[in-house]
């Protein structure tokens, strides 16, 4: 005779306010998906045709870069790791996996792009933009913390699935202070030139999109509580359109039309100068 346990069999029902909102939010997650995509090229073609990345600010983008790496060990592990996703279904039994494709997709696609401007601003004019010890110094304790972690997971302390959480945090916390920089620049150059209002016009899309998105699947499954299930995908749309905002701000009413690097010819008559005396 065979016996089975059903101590671990359910069914899943989904009840919704309005099925014709689970059409919208599918529509939404790829029109945010798009829009935080294409937001990398206006600052890419503005350093191309202007053969220069002053005005980009250097820690910025190395926040960028680590940021889009610990998102995206997150995002492949969770999505593509047999053995991390069976962890998450010991933990979550009832739970959906929250990394979809376009989030994979996203991820590899941003750290790809931020490498190519690294190689612009290289190889364009930089003038003594440089970046600050503080963002080596912050860049190499997140360094630092995920070898000493991979050893701890390693050894087995901690679960694999527990070891991505950690890249995950160090996305958002990268997202809370990475605009930083940017923004102090433009503030102490008066100006947002080299800073391509593209980009923010585009990412603030992105970020009000995919918190419009989870607040209508919030209303729609009535589970407000899954606005914070995912605090990485919340904090990245809400703190990008906060910072998007004085982007804009600074753009478009504090330093319009202002250009800190002006070229002024000076004409000097050595007449002029060769006697000093009063005729």
């Amino acid at each position: 005779m065979l016996y089975f346990s059903l101590t671990n069999v359910f069914v899943r029902i989904d009840v919704y306010h309005a099925t014709m909102l689970v059409t919208i939010n599918a529509v939404i997650g790829w029109l945010y998906f798009a829009a935080w995509t294409v937001s990398f090229y206006p600052q890419v073609f503005s350093n191309y045709f202007r053969k220069s990345v002053v005005g980009l600010n250097f820690d910025y983008i190395a926040y960028n870069l680590l940021g889009f790496l610990a998102y995206g060990f997150f995002n492949v592990g969770l999505y593509w790791i047999g053995s991390v996703k069976n962890e998450y279904k010991r933990q979550h039994p009832r739970g959906i996996n929250p990394v979809q494709l376009n989030d994979v997709i996203f991820t590899i696609h941003a750290v790809f792009i931020t490498l190519f401007t690294i190689f612009q601003c290289i190889i364009y004019e930089v003038r003594n933009q440089r970046i600050s010890k503080f963002c080596k110094i912050l860049v190499g304790i997140a360094i630092l913390f995920s070898v000493v972690t991979l050893g701890v997971a390693a050894g087995g302390v901690i679960t694999w699935l527990t070891y991505l959480y950690y890249f995950s945090y160090i996305k958002l916390g990268v997202t809370l202070i990475k605009y930083v920089p940017q923004a102090y620049m433009n503030y102490r150059r008066k100006s947002t030139d080299g800073w391509s209002i593209g980009n923010v016009l585009l990412d603030c899309t992105g970020g009000s999109l995919s918190v419009l998105q989870m607040l209508l699947l919030a209303y729609n499954s009535n589970d407000w509580d899954s606005i914070f299930g995912d605090p990485t995908k919340f904090g990245l749309g809400f703190f990008s359109i906060l910072f998007d905002v004085l982007f804009m701000v600074q753009h478009y009413i504090l330093y319009r039309g202002n250009s800190p690097y002006q070229e002024v010819e000076i004409i000097v008559n050595n007449d002029e100068f060769s006697n000093p005396k009063l005729k």
